[in-house]
């Protein structure tokens, strides 16, 4: 199977030796790229919760910290490994996972995401936001060609969509399914686990369905 994996550049090495070594043809299009907004410090000292929901944005919140981390909330799995550690991975990787699993009452919170991250969870927590990065869409000339696209964030789903190659596609996770379904994307299968585990398992079970 031909397999086009979006990850940003530098962040898609283990992704594509696990798919790999699964016996697939892999090609690397990146379709996204993250851009830092600003680098001064964050006073996390201030907050009962830190609530991050991308890698991008953990690696954003520990490179700024500043002061005793409190409790940390994660969305996604790969969002906790980020970070080293979080009290919290939502057992359901969308906002409103997390939100329903936050213990009350919740105390000060800051939510620390993507700039135009959707606002669900700072209104449901009474949290302060905090854009860390940019996501900016790429649009390679000419579009990939494959099987199936491998996708890990929502961000990718849209600059997928944006391409119209008509490419089926993995979703990492349901806010993935979501915004590839709305870009008019055909999801095939979601990964069972909202990591890179379930993600390459979900491509094995397409590969393989008996």
């Amino acid at each position: 199977m031909r397999l086009i994996v979006t990850r940003p550049e530098g962040q898609e090495r283990e992704l594509v030796a696990r798919l790999e070594d699964l016996g697939n043809e892999v090609v690397h299009c990146p379709l996204i790229r993250t851009e830092p907004l600003g680098d001064d410090p964050i006073d996390v000292s201030a907050y009962d919760w830190i609530v991050v929901t991308s890698p991008n944005g953990a690696r954003e919140l520990l490179r700024r910290a500043q002061g005793t981390m409190p409790h940390v909330a994660a969305i996604g799995q790969a969002t906790a490994d980020a970070l080293g550690h979080a009290d919290l991975v939502a057992r359901v990787s969308t906002q409103e996972g997390l939100v329903a699993e936050m213990p009350r009452p919740v105390g000060r919170v800051l939510v620390a995401a993507a700039e135009g991250a959707r606002g669900y969870l700072a209104d449901a927590l009474s949290a302060d936001f905090i854009p860390l990065y940019r996501t900016h869409a790429l649009r390679p000339d000419p579009p990939p060609e494959g099987d199936l696209c491998v996708l890990a964030s929502a961000s990718a789903a849209r600059a997928f969509g944006a391409l119209e190659t008509g490419i089926p596609a993995v979703s990492i996770g349901p806010e993935t399914t979501r915004a590839a379904r709305a870009a008019g994307i055909e999801v095939l299968t979601e990964a069972t686990t909202h990591d890179l585990e379930g993600l390459v398992a979900a491509v094995t079970r397409l590969a393989n369905p008996g």
